[in-house]
């Protein structure tokens, strides 16, 4: 946000999001700014995100055998290989789960219903909500991880795609 804010840009003209890993820096991303006293963006958007590395999430299990993609071991991979062995998984900073969302910005979460990491959305909007954040929780049927990239492919990648774009354009119109 501090270089986009030097190259003379509202943080109410810019729109954060990405999806899994991503998603979770996303929302490490704004908390930062928030945490210092700076301008939040006018929203975000997480899909299928990974936000709780401490992977305490049901869906990990419940989810394994109809996700293709994301697995608990794979994830514990990642996440051994991305934090020192001394950090608390569930430290905010690398945990966004953990944060609190108070005065975040309003945030779209995007996230297939036949994920791994559908708990870890659901908890985050679930969060965000009580925190008196404005989110929208979008569970897409039969989808799976990070979904709208293959939105050359698939019709609801292109659906999910629109409401985004939708979501984006609403938050960054003028009031």
């Amino acid at each position: 946000m501090a270089f986009l804010r030097r190259q003379g840009i509202a943080a109410a003209r810019v729109a954060v999001g990405s999806d899994s890993a991503g998603g979770g820096l996303t929302a490490a991303l704004i908390n930062r700014p928030r945490a210092g006293g700076d301008e939040k963006p006018a929203c975000a958007w997480l899909v299928s995100p990974w936000i709780d590395l401490a992977m305490s999430g049901s869906t990990l299990a419940s989810k394994d055998a109809a996700d293709p993609l994301i697995h608990e071991p794979y994830l514990e991979e990642l996440a051994t290989a991305y934090l020192p062995a001394t950090l608390d998984r569930k430290d905010p900073r690398v945990s966004p789960l953990f944060v609190d969302l108070r005065g975040f910005p309003p945030v779209l979460v995007q996230v297939g219903s036949d994920e791994t990491l559908l708990d870890d959305a659901v908890r985050f909007a679930a969060a965000a909500g009580a925190a008196d954040v404005a989110v929208t929780l979008e569970i897409w049927p039969r989808m799976i991880h990070a979904w709208p990239l293959w939105n050359a492919r698939l019709e609801a990648g292109r659906r999910a795609l629109a409401s985004a774009g939708a979501f984006i354009s609403a938050a960054l119109s003028p009031a």
